[in-house]
C-alpha cells in the first residue's frame, strides 16, 4: 500500500493524506469501445463521440451514468434549456473539410499539342510533347506508347508534358496522329530545336 501527502496552497492547513492502491497481482481492466476501438476515456476526442456514447449507453449503462455525472459539473446549471451534450460538442467542432472546397473550372486551353527538340549533351536530344491533356489523353498511357513504340526512355515530367530521350521530332506527330485520330494536323504544332 503506498501513501502520498498532498499539500494545499495555504501554510497554515494541514495536509491530506490519499491512499493509493496498487495490486501488481491483478491486472487493470480497460472497457474498450465497439465503435472506435479506444478506450471508453477517449472517445469524446473521436470524430464521432455521439456514436460512441450511444454505443456506451447500449452496452454499458452503468459505465455510461458514471460518465456523464462525471462530466455533469462542467455544464451550465445555470440554463435550464441548454442543448444536450453531443449537440454542444458538435457545434465546438469543425466538420471534416470545413465549408467544402469549390471545385474550379477547367480554364479551356486551346487544343494544341507542341513538340520541341531540346538538346542535352554534344549530339543528344531528348523530345518534349506538351498539350497531350487538352485532348483528354491519359498522359501515363501516352508516355507508355511511346516508350514501347521508340524503344526509349520516356517520362511524364510536368502536369501536361512528355520527355522522350531522343530526337523523334519527325516521326512523332505521324505516331500521335495514327494512335489518336481525335487530334488533327492543325493542332500539332512543332517548335523545332529549343533550349530548356
Amino acid at each position: 500500500m503506498a501513501t502520498t501527502e498532498m499539500e494545499s496552497g495555504s501554510l497554515g492547513s494541514k495536509p491530506e493524506h490519499v491512499t493509493v492502491h496498487h495490486d501488481p497481482k491483478n491486472p487493470v481492466k480497460v472497457l474498450y469501445c465497439g465503435v472506435c476501438s479506444l478506450p471508453t476515456e477517449y472517445c469524446e476526442y473521436m470524430p464521432e463521440p455521439a456514436k460512441c456514447r450511444q454505443w456506451l449507453e447500449k452496452n454499458f449503462p452503468d459505465v455510461f451514468a458514471r460518465m456523464t455525472v462525471a462530466n455533469a459539473p462542467n455544464q451550465d446549471l445555470g440554463s435550464g434549456d441548454a442543448p444536450p451534450a453531443g449537440e454542444e460538442e458538435e457545434k465546438k467542432k469543425q466538420k471534416r473539410g470545413g465549408r467544402g472546397q469549390i471545385k474550379q473550372k477547367k480554364k479551356t486551353l486551346p487544343q494544341k499539342i507542341t513538340i520541341a527538340k531540346i538538346p542535352r549533351a554534344k549530339k543528344k536530344y531528348v523530345t518534349r510533347v506538351c498539350g497531350m491533356a487538352t485532348f483528354d489523353i491519359e498522359l501515363k498511357e501516352a508516355q507508355r506508347f511511346f516508350a514501347q513504340k521508340f524503344s526509349c526512355g520516356a517520362s511524364v515530367t510536368a502536369e501536361d508534358e512528355i520527355i522522350i530521350q531522343g530526337d523523334f521530332t519527325d516521326d512523332i506527330i505521324d505516331v500521335i496522329q495514327e494512335k489518336w485520330p481525335e487530334v488533327d494536323d492543325d493542332s500539332i504544332d512543332d517548335l523545332g530545336e529549343v533550349k530548356k
